[in-house]
């Protein structure tokens, strides 16, 4: 299994214009809580009923224990993130059929255009997950990184993760022969 490191990198090389990354900022989250609301139905009681199990809970624990695996502090950070992600999915999923399918659709399709837009107007590359799927489950943990290395976390990390890819710029002459460090 790759490090931290090694995802965030691989990850790192698809995503080198901050235009691209702001994109992301707003579409990934998008998509994740999209996620969080379409598969807060169905819901199968467990036990007496008092606890309920969904699909999006089943997702979230699983990708929540993968994040634990390649970094604690940031996996608990994602954990927290997600938890109020199916908080608010179940929230809506008890609203009407309507209601519930138009913001999760709406949230998924956004958050897609998004993502596609980042690529095509400004990082002049396809995303990530066209080359490896585990793309889908490193993104929401990218942004949240990203985010983190704007505080000034783990410097030492972000270094790393520039130092195999170069760092993040502006530059709309950028193409595709300029990313294959």
């Amino acid at each position: 299994m790759r490090t931290l490191t090694e995802q965030l990198t691989q990850y790192a090389a698809y995503h080198r214009d901050r235009r691209n990354i702001a994109t992301h900022f707003i579409g990934i989250p998008m998509i994740v809580l999209a996620l969080a609301v379409l598969l807060s139905r169905p819901v199968w009681p467990i036990g007496a009923g008092t606890v309920a199990l969904s699909p999006a809970w089943v997702l979230f624990v699983g990708a929540t224990v993968y994040y634990l695996v390649l970094d604690v502090p940031l996996g608990v950070m994602m954990a927290i993130f997600s938890a109020l992600c199916v908080a608010f999915g179940q929230w809506l999923a008890g609203m009407p059929t309507l209601t519930w399918l138009a913001t999760g659709v709406g949230l998924f399709v956004v958050g897609w255009i998004l993502q596609f837009v980042g690529h095509m107007a400004y990082e002049h590359r396809k995303p990530a997950f066209i080359d490896d799927v585990i793309g889908l489950l490193i993104g929401p943990l990218f942004v949240f990184a990203e985010a983190l290395f704007g505080l000034g976390w783990r410097p030492s990390l972000r270094e790393a993760i520039e130092a195999r890819v170069g760092p993040t710029r502006i530059d709309e002459a950028a193409t595709p022969a300029h990313h294959g460090r």
